[in-house]
């Protein structure tokens, strides 16, 4: 997914292509014109892309968690086989070469990445986005709201929006009627992209593994009372970037610092992702989804 920072973009692409995968990019109806052209220009390069049409995505609403079930949905009318989603912004950046990245999901055949909590439990403050009801209305959420029963027997979980689900997974969301009730529900919740796909998998018959890890690197800081957000990086934390197993971070923005992606490139030996990777069989294809 992606609204901004058309260049920023294009360094991503370049570093997560391989023809062996399945590329799916939504760019969102607000960015201006000149973006769009520019990813358009840059993308028509390369076989095996696929453009999600007409998403506008309200940060907060529910639009978000339908522009991922619109991938998934999408994806899986392809006659193309393909055994992860991985979903993506443009302001990601992978930590890993694809080989090492498809290795992993080889590896790990059948388990779905992502975090999850019980919401009561951890983050009582965010109880306020579920238990009352909201809306989007021209293209924002709407200041009037009120109070409203959960429903009952579900408990709810929140995590995060970044996801590694295997193809059984996306199916199981887009196609199982245990769904509706979750998605009716969600429709007027706030934030619901970090608690919607967790909440579903925690409190339904899905029999798939999950694995209480995004494989994301990120740092969360405070933005207001209860609020949080991705700091973003500099050059100042690629020390903690090579740290760990994780296979993206998020997340970068050349406005404030456009060096640190280039010292990760220079850190994993780039152009490794374009290079080695190609020298080698590639044994299972991954969905990404921007």
């Amino acid at each position: 997914m992606v609204h901004r920072l058309s260049k920023q973009f294009r360094r991503l692409f370049s570093a997560i292509y391989h023809p062996d995968n399945i590329y799916l990019i939504n760019i969102d109806k607000k960015a201006d014109r000149l973006t769009k052209q520019q990813i358009w220009s840059f993308i028509n390069k390369f076989p095996g892309i696929h453009i999600l049409e007409n998403q506008t995505v309200v940060w907060g609403g529910y639009s978000m968690v339908q522009a991922e079930l619109s991938g998934m949905q999408y994806l899986l009318k392809l006659e193309q086989k393909w055994d992860y989603f991985i979903n993506l912004s443009g302001q990601d950046y992978p930590l890993k070469s694809q080989r090492i990245i498809s290795d992993f999901l080889a590896a790990n055949k059948g388990k779905s990445f992502l975090k999850f909590a019980n919401q009561a439990q951890t983050r009582p403050e965010t109880l306020n986005r579920i238990e009352n009801y909201f809306s989007e209305e021209d293209g924002a959420i709407s200041d009037e709201t009120h109070k409203r029963d959960y429903m009952e027997g579900i408990t709810p979980y929140i995590g995060g929006q970044w996801m590694i689900l295997t193809r059984e997974c996306c199916t199981f969301l887009c196609h199982n009627k245990e769904v509706d009730k979750f998605r009716d529900y969600y429709k007027n919740t706030l934030i619901p992209d970090e608690s919607f796909f967790q909440t579903v998998l925690m409190n339904s018959s899905f029999s798939g593994q999950l694995i209480n890890d995004d494989k994301r690197a990120i740092i969360w800081i405070p933005d207001g009372t209860i609020k949080l957000r991705p700091k973003t990086y500099t050059t100042a934390d690629i020390s903690f970037l090579k740290q760990g197993q994780n296979l993206f971070a998020r997340k970068f923005d050349d406005n404030i610092d456009d060096h640190v992606i280039k010292g990760l490139k220079e850190y994993y030996h780039l152009p490794f992702y374009e290079r080695s990777y190609y020298t080698k069989p590639h044994y299972l294809s991954s969905s990404q989804c921007n």
